[in-house]
C-alpha cells in the first residue's frame, strides 16, 4: 500500500472543512491545482473516492465522511508529538530573521513547533543568509541562489513566492509583455546584491531594458519617481509588493513570461536542533508550488526551485 502523507491528510482536513477547493487552497496557501492533484493522489493511495465534485458543488462521500474524524485525530496526534518534543528540546526560542516578508499565518504554524522570536533586525537576503550561517539566527526567511546556500553550508525550502508586477502611469491595469518593461538595477552593491542578481539574470533571459540608478529607487517613493519619468512600465520589486501606489500610478501584470521572486526559509545543515527542525517542518508543511513551476512562470537559473 502507498505510503499516505501527514501533509495529504492536512489538505483533506481543510477541502473536508471547507467544501471549496478555492477556499481551501487559500487557506493552505498552496495553488488550486496543486490541492487538487494531491486529493486525487490521496484517494488513489487510499483506494476510495474521498469527495463528490462538479464544477459547482463539493460534498465528502460516505467513504470520506467515516475518514474525517480518523484523519483529524491523527492529525492531532501529530502536532502534540511536535509540541512535546519542542518542550524536550529546551526551552530556548528558535531566532528567525527576514527581509520584507513572513508567512501570514507564521505564529498559528510556529506555536505547533517551538517558542519563534521573530528577529526586529530587518536585513537584506543576503546579509539574514550569513547569519543564519553564522550562528546568529537559527533561521532566516531571504532570497537565496544554490551557489548561496552552497558557499554558506545552508538548506533552504520553499515557505512563499511573490508574483512580481509592473507599475506605470496612468488608469489601465492591463497585462504588459516582460520584454517592454524596464528593470532597476542599483550601484549601491552593498544593499541591493540579491536584487541586481536577480535582476540582471531577468533582463538578460527576457529582453526586458535595465536602467541603471543610484538613489535606492528600487523601492519606496523614489521608485515611483522613476515610474512616472520612464516611458516604460518598470518592474515592481519584493519589497514593494504591499506598498499602497500613489494616485495616477497602476500595477500591471507581467506576461511572457509571468515574473516569480521565491522567499526561501535556510537553516544550517549542520543543525541538529529538535526545536529549529520542528519549526522547519511547521512553517513549511503544505506550502506546495504557489505558481512557480506552471509552463509560464519565470524564475533565475540559480533560483533553488526552478526545474
Amino acid at each position: 500500500m502507498a505510503r499516505v502523507e501527514l501533509r495529504q491528510l492536512r489538505y483533506f482536513l481543510a477541502v473536508a472543512e471547507e467544501l471549496n477547493f478555492g477556499r481551501a487552497a487559500g487557506r493552505l496557501l498552496i495553488a488550486g491545482p496543486s490541492l487538487s492533484q494531491q486529493i486525487k493522489a490521496l484517494e488513489r493511495d487510499l483506494g476510495v473516492r474521498l469527495f463528490d465534485r462538479d464544477r459547482r458543488s463539493v460534498a465528502l462521500t460516505p467513504a470520506g465522511a467515516a475518514l474525517l474524524p480518523h484523519a483529524r485525530a491523527l492529525l492531532d496526534s501529530a502536532d502534540d508529538l511536535r509540541r512535546r518534543a519542542a518542550r524536550m528540546a529546551g526551552s530556548a526560542p528558535v531566532r528567525l530573521g527576514y527581509v520584507s516578508w513572513l508567512p501570514p499565518d507564521l505564529t498559528a504554524r510556529a506555536s505547533a513547533a517551538a517558542h519563534v522570536h521573530v528577529d526586529p533586525w530587518v536585513a537584506p537576503s543576503h546579509t539574514q543568509a550569513a547569519r543564519v550561517a553564522e550562528g546568529s539566527l537559527d533561521l532566516a526567511v531571504c532570497w537565496v541562489r544554490r551557489e548561496d546556500l552552497d558557499a554558506k553550508d545552508l538548506s533552504s525550502r520553499l515557505i512563499g513566492a511573490d508574483r512580481l508586477y509592473a507599475v506605470s502611469v496612468g488608469q489601465e491595469a492591463d497585462e504588459v509583455r516582460a520584454r517592454d518593461i524596464t528593470v532597476l538595477l542599483d550601484s549601491d552593491t552593498t544593499t541591493w546584491p540579491s536584487w541586481n542578481a536577480y535582476a540582471q539574470q531577468f533582463v538578460h533571459d527576457t529582453g526586458a531594458h535595465a536602467a541603471h540608478i543610484s538613489d535606492g529607487g528600487v523601492t519606496g517613493p523614489a521608485f515611483f519617481d522613476h515610474v512616472r519619468r520612464s516611458r516604460r512600465p518598470i518592474l515592481n520589486s519584493p519589497k514593494g509588493q504591499s506598498t499602497p501606489l500613489p494616485p495616477g500610478l497602476v500595477a500591471r501584470p507581467v506576461v511572457g513570461p509571468k515574473v516569480y521572486w521565491t522567499w526561501s526559509l535556510v537553516w544550517r545543515r549542520s543543525e541538529a536542533r529538535t526545536a529549529v527542525l520542528n519549526t522547519v517542518e511547521a512553517l513549511t508543511d503544505g506550502v506546495g508550488d504557489l505558481g512557480i513551476h506552471d509552463p509560464d512562470a519565470w524564475l533565475p537559473d540559480d533560483d533553488p526551485y526552478k526545474r
